[in-house]
Order: structure tokens, then sequence, then C-alpha cells
């Protein structure tokens, strides 16, 4: 997947993306924890996002009344994909985020496995399965 804001922040550092973000680890963590749309929709129905595995259960826990908006969809997917990266990444000990040649952010586990959260993220979108909170107990597990 290509993100568009990625690019500019790859511009701004001067180097390929997944050059740039093994150099800036931390800046590449503090960039896709952003997540404002999941954010502001969790707020309003007031789950609080504090980057806890507490908080997927929130999320799982949501009325799904975005599956509504056929453009919404794949946004707040995308959202909640980085966001269960980044509840991995935080909580997760050896997790980093890693990017893939094509562009696309991946959480890198201290065992190596790679998990491609933003496409788990747009599969709870637009069906509830797998629930985040699932997957993230999974990946805590390896």
């Amino acid at each position: 997947m290509n993100i568009p804001f990625l690019d500019g922040w790859r511009r701004r550092h001067g180097a390929p993306l997944p050059e740039q973000a093994e150099r800036d680890p931390q800046g590449l963590a503090e960039l896709l924890s952003e997540c404002e749309l999941l954010r502001a929709h969790a707020q309003s129905a007031g789950v609080v996002l504090d980057d806890s595995p507490a908080s997927l259960e929130g999320l799982d826990q949501l009325q799904p009344r975005w599956r509504d908006d056929a453009e919404l969809v794949p946004w707040l997917g995308n959202d909640a994909g980085l966001y269960l990266g980044t509840v991995v990444v935080r909580t997760v000990a050896g997790a980093g985020w890693s990017i893939r040649s094509d562009g696309q952010p991946v959480v890198r586990l201290a065992n190596g496995l790679e998990a491609d959260v933003v496409e788990t993220g747009r599969a709870w979108a637009e069906d509830g399965a797998p629930e985040l909170s699932q997957v993230y107990a999974e990946l805590a597990e390896r």
C-alpha cells in the first residue's frame, strides 16, 4: 500500500523510505501512530485510544456504522491497522515497524515474523474479523 504522506516524510529526510525507517525508527513510529480518522471516530463513540491492548478491545466493540460509507471503510481500516501496529510496537518486546519494498508498513517481531497489520485493519473495518484484540494476542505470544 502506498501511503502518500510517507512520501513527504521520505523527501524531508532525504532517503528512500525503507532505509530511512531503519535510521529513524522512532520518527517512523510517531508518524504511523497518528491514525487521526480512527482516533476521532473512536472518541466520538466514547472509546479512548491510549495505545494499550485494552483499547483494541474497545475498538472491537464499536458499532460498525462506517460500513455504510464505502469510501470511509478503506481509510478507517488503514488507520485501524496502523493503530494495531502501534500497540504492538509499543507493548511487545522487540517489535518494530518495517517498510517493505512496495512501501507497505508492517510490524516485524523479534523472531523475524512480519505482520501485515494494515491488511488486518482493512479486513476488520470491512467484516469485523479478525478482531484487533485477538490479532494482538496472537502477535504478543510469538
